[in-house]
């Protein structure tokens, strides 16, 4: 559940996902709980809960998972959950936000600066690094949906802003109001996304290799570890051959 840059850099952990399913479907149903508790539970008249629905699909979180988180919501007895977001620095100078959401402030904020502390990095202030970053739509479609310039061209139609197309898969990027709009016009002609999200997109990337990039890497997943957290984003870049090689 990293953020940005999505295909290349943090989409190394996927091997790794099937043992970390139970954690994935936890974080799911949480921001499905949330998002119907702060809005409707009906995922047609609620976009928030729509777009955590459609990530519960893509991860193949079973029907049932999902109306269990929506019902949820409505539990008298339920958690409160606060969203809290925190930006820091790691290794290599790189700028990282982790989005959370927690239940308890305190300690949530002690493992994140621990976290930091311990992979090279130190927690900066709220805005320290956000600014570094756009708040953006991003939608993504298998590659084999269509060509890339099909899919430039439904997203054009559709009102995106820019499109990266590679073997990995089709992410197309649109203003942040817009992605469920941009996501509805899409579907009669790519069908259903395997992804809609609102994401942090760095206006540049930090190229980082080396012991460096394996820090970056190290804490990428540290941070990614945390219970309470959502999504990691951050601006670093790395090389395919040194990503190959840290894989190895």
């Amino acid at each position: 559940m990293a953020g940005h840059s999505k295909f290349k850099n943090i989409q190394h952990r996927k091997g790794a996902q099937d043992k970390k399913r139970a954690k994935i479907f936890a974080r799911l149903a949480k921001e499905i709980t949330v998002a119907a508790k702060m809005g409707m539970p009906d995922p047609d008249a609620n976009p928030r809960l729509r777009t955590a629905v459609l990530a519960a699909r893509s991860q193949n979180m079973p029907k049932d998972n999902i109306e269990r988180a929506i019902k949820r919501s409505s539990d008298d007895d339920g958690a409160n959950y606060d969203e809290v977001r925190y930006e820091g620095f790691g290794p290599g100078g790189i700028g990282v936000i982790v989005e959370t959401l927690t239940d308890n402030r305190n300690r949530t904020a002690a493992e994140v600066r621990t976290t930091f502390s311990k992979n090279g990095g130190n927690l900066g202030e709220t805005g320290s690094v956000s600014f570094m970053f756009d708040r953006m739509g991003a939608i993504e479609f298998e590659a084999d949906v269509a060509d890339a310039d099909a899919v430039l061209e439904a997203a054009i139609n559709a009102g995106a802003d820019d499109v990266d197309s590679s073997e990995d898969g089709h992410e197309i990027l649109c203003a942040m109001e817009e992605l469920h709009t941009v996501v509805a016009a899409l579907e009669p002609v790519l069908g259903e996304p395997r992804a809609a999200n609102i994401i942090w997109r760095p206006q540049n990337e930090i190229a980082v290799e080396g012991e460096a990039a394996e820090k970056a890497l190290k804490l990428m997943d540290a941070l990614d570890d945390i219970d309470d957290v959502q999504n990691v984003s951050a601006n670093f870049d790395i090389a395919d051959d040194v990503m190959e090689s840290l894989s190895a």
